[in-house]
């Protein structure tokens, strides 16, 4: 292979994410604490920036800054809790009911195919943040690029973090109980 193929096929294995820069460039970021604890903290005129799409009583929606697929929603309980055994029946279902409007709002606002809903409940499952539960709601689309994380290590994103938000922010709105949806 030639010097300048051997670049090209270099070049293939680089995918540009300049939006990811923010986390990078933000040393206290990883010594802030829980941030499922600390991102509603810091109040509902903070939530575009926290990407905190929908606040209940008990839990909250928000989107994964680090998605699998535009619209990768995480239902969270505000209380600091690692298992869902260790929920109250009020916020195991208000998750279960921001799971469903999160479905209703990405099928409005995004129109997938289908999804992935889960859980993984400790760092041996995968859990990223194992000591605050969360759930996910993983829009799909047919011939999306569901193998990218698992063979190239790498997320293909179509749209910025803060355009899924403002795509989906009207439709969780829409879903409010009264609205006529």
């Amino acid at each position: 292979m030639t010097t300048s193929g051997k670049e090209r096929l270099d070049s293939l294995q680089r995918l540009w994410t300049p939006w990811r820069m923010a986390y990078i460039k933000d040393p206290d970021q990883a010594s802030e604490g829980c941030p499922f604890c600390v991102l509603p903290d810091r109040g509902p005129e903070h939530d575009r920036e926290t990407l905190i799409v929908y606040r209940a009583r008990w839990a909250f929606a928000i989107l994964n800054a680090y998605p699998y697929n535009p619209g990768h929603l995480m239902m969270v309980p505000y209380r600091h809790v690692a298992s869902i055994d260790d929920l109250t029946l009020e916020e195991l279902h208000e998750l279960a009911d921001l799971c469903q409007r999160g479905v209703r709002a990405l099928r409005a606002a995004s129109g997938p195919h289908a999804f992935n809903i889960g859980m993984n409940i400790g760092g041996v499952a995968g859990a990223g943040i194992a000591d605050h539960l969360h759930q996910h709601v993983v829009p799909r689309w047919g011939g999306d690029t569901n193998f990218m994380p698992v063979i190239g290590q790498t997320r293909v994103l179509p749209e910025l973090l803060e355009e899924t938000y403002d795509r989906l922010l009207p439709a969780f709105a829409e879903d409010e109980p009264g609205s006529g949806t």
